[in-house]
């Protein structure tokens, strides 16, 4: 089997999830289990990462042990993961000390070992809410773009990555296509950065003061950086650095790493820099997503404006979250989301569209004819065809088939997780259509012949697009399949129909 291999970012566990973790791990998700569909060997990680000062401080005043603190807020990204129906193979801790420390330290020990890691001093600015070290180019009125507050100045010893010596060769990588940065707009914005030149990078703190995070190898004084630990969590948990590589050889490297796009640079150049440096190939894909807004603010906890992706579950189900995530939100751009906009689109799109469509046709298949709806021959499918553009004349199966289906593929092999949701709500709205042109709820009283080939092409339409939805609502799709008497792991088409009707997938909000 081709092997898969597909990371989100590990969320810093400071607070509690929000919406914006909701959205990488939901892409993440569905691109993994579109490619497990596709019969591939799938590896899909996430995780978290525990250390730094920042960790440390928010532990510190809510009066808490910082062990049980992270082990706490772990707790609520694996309970995230669990109710949105992500479907991980793994999740690493970075606090781990038996699976993620032995990479961290195994890949520290690499680059020194390269004549890549050197100890200087450092005077510069640090900023605490991105627990990094900034420039006066990265700062707004004299603070920093992102927290809007000023920086420390900062004045001390500590061991330095030599990424300016891997420029070109990073820089080559993003230009041959060998990595590949989606979209387009980020991969410019990366190598404009590179134009500027790439500075060495501090690779670990005074020990006194982060205390928290793996010691530097053979030097006690200092604790790695956030990025030396954090990043190497992708390796790490395919158990190099350690006796067990087995995974490391078989999924390294990663075909695609989702990341937010206020760690693009991190993930662009820094990473690249260490994996070249120890010799180790370049991870294929970097998706970069966006943020959500809220109402067209930056949701922030500041701002009390985060809301909250449990309570909206609780309310509205895994599935409808996951709909808006990936259809309502540009799989690359920001996108906006209040309560108003995905009630609407709930009501719109879920109730009425899909939930709509799928009760009705269950409903007159069942009652019409029990249920059983066997094949029709191609004349008589052909003489009952789906218009298309108001032009040309096509049967629902050539539809479907040849022109939604490849378009589909191709958004989906494109990453392009919005415009495949765009190209199935299309379809769906088609075969709406195509209730409304021949009335099969009026056509059974005066030919019930023909009613029973147009309602097993309504039924044909509804498998593939129960399929189509596999990777985005599995549990709505598993629903629709059951109903339909199809087996959701097997692609062949039925030649007959078993329906029974099912209760409404979406119940209306008012």
């Amino acid at each position: 089997m081709e092997k898969f291999f597909i990371t989100t970012a590990i969320d810093y566990v400071n607070a509690s999830p929000h919406l914006g973790h909701a959205l990488e791990k939901v892409q993440a998700d569905v691109v993994a289990r579109y490619q497990r569909l596709l019969g591939k060997d799938v590896f899909f990680l996430t995780g978290t990462d525990e250390h730094g000062a920042k960790v440390k401080k928010v532990a510190e005043t809510q009066e808490k042990n910082i062990e049980e603190f992270v082990n706490e807020i772990a707790e609520n990204f694996k309970t995230l993961a669990k109710e949105l129906n992500i479907s991980n193979d793994d999740f690493i801790r970075t606090s781990d000390k038996i699976r993620h420390w032995p990479g961290a330290k195994a890949l520290w020990v690499k680059l020194a070992e390269k004549g890549d890691i050197y100890k200087a001093n450092y005077k510069g600015l640090y900023c605490l809410g991105c627990e990094a070290f900034i420039t006066k180019k990265d700062l707004i009125d004299g603070k920093c773009a992102i927290h809007n507050q000023k920086p420390e100045e900062i004045d001390e010893e500590n061991y330095f990555f030599r990424l300016s010596a891997y420029q070109n060769k990073i820089k080559k990588a993003i230009t041959s296509g060998k990595l590949k940065i989606i979209p387009e707009g980020r991969k410019n914005e990366i190598l404009s950065f590179l134009e500027l030149g790439l500075e060495d990078t501090s690779f670990s703190r005074p020990a006194k003061d982060i205390s928290w995070g793996i010691p530097v190898p053979l030097d006690v004084s200092q604790t790695m950086y956030v990025w030396a630990d954090a990043l190497s969590n992708y390796i790490s948990a395919l158990g190099y650095g350690t006796e067990n590589t087995e995974k490391f050889q078989k999924y390294w490297p990663a075909d695609v790493h989702v990341i937010g796009k206020d760690i693009l640079r991190f993930h662009a150049l820094i990473w690249p820099g260490m994996l070249l440096a120890a010799g180790l190939d370049l991870p294929k894909v970097l998706l970069v997503h966006g943020h959500i807004t809220l109402g067209g603010k930056k949701m922030s906890k500041s701002l009390g404006n985060v809301i909250d992706p449990f309570d909206i579950i609780r309310r509205y189900g895994a599935d409808a979250l996951r709909y808006y995530l990936t259809r309502e939100i540009s799989v690359t751009e920001d996108g906006d989301l209040t309560e108003e906009k995905f009630k609407k689109a709930y009501n719109a799109n879920l109730a009425n569209g899909l939930g709509n469509y799928t009760a009705r046709v269950l409903k007159m298949a069942e009652q019409y004819f029990g249920g059983a709806l066997i094949k029709p021959s191609e004349t008589a499918i052909a003489e009952v065809p789906l218009q298309k553009d108001g032009k040309e004349f096509f049967s629902v199966p050539y539809v479907i088939e040849n022109l939604v289906l490849p378009e589909y593929l191709k958004a989906m092999e494109n990453l392009e997780l919005n415009k495949a949701m765009d190209i199935i709500w299309s379809a769906i709205s088609q075969l709406d259509g195509y209730i409304q042109n021949y009335q099969p709820f009026k056509l059974i009283n005066t030919d019930k012949e023909k009613t029973g080939v147009i309602l097993w092409n309504l039924v044909f339409g509804l498998t593939h697009i129960a399929r189509m939805l596999r990777p985005f609502m599995p549990q709505t799709a598993e629903k629709i399949l059951n109903a339909i008497g199809i087996d959701g792991k097997s692609e062949e088409n039925s030649n007959e129909f078993h329906v029974k009707s099912i209760e409404p997938l979406f119940l209306r909000k008012e």
